[in-house]
């Protein structure tokens, strides 16, 4: 699903590893980095399938981007002890349009990502 030309739409997926189930209710935070900063882009909590997609208008132009997952909250609410407390990724739209997903395998003691589909 692509908005107008230039435009993107943008999700992602928590998965916890150390469970091998979705990462539900995990806080998620997007910004995009202007000429004064960033600035926020969205936010919002995975689902119970650990799934966030952001934005229900037209989408994202180009730029570049960050997502926020609160990592040491969600393990927190799990009782289990962490080392990240947040967890930042930062990306770049180009002006090609189409849908970019950002995975986070998660667990107390490490993470991975990738530009997913």
């Amino acid at each position: 699903m692509t908005g107008p030309a230039g435009s993107a739409t943008l999700s992602t997926h928590v998965l916890d590893a150390t469970a091998g189930r979705p990462a539900a209710g995990v806080p998620v935070r997007l910004e995009r980095r202007g000429p004064d900063g960033w600035s926020a882009a969205g936010e919002g909590q995975t689902d119970a399938d650990g799934r966030l997609r952001f934005g229900s208008g037209p989408g994202f132009g180009p730029g570049v981007y960050r997502i926020t997952f609160a990592s040491g909250a969600y393990f927190e609410a799990l009782g289990t002890a962490s080392f990240y407390p947040e967890i930042t990724v930062t990306f770049e739209l180009t002006g090609d349009g189409g849908h970019y997903h950002v995975p986070l395998l998660l667990s107390p003691f490490a993470y991975s990502t990738y530009r997913g589909s």
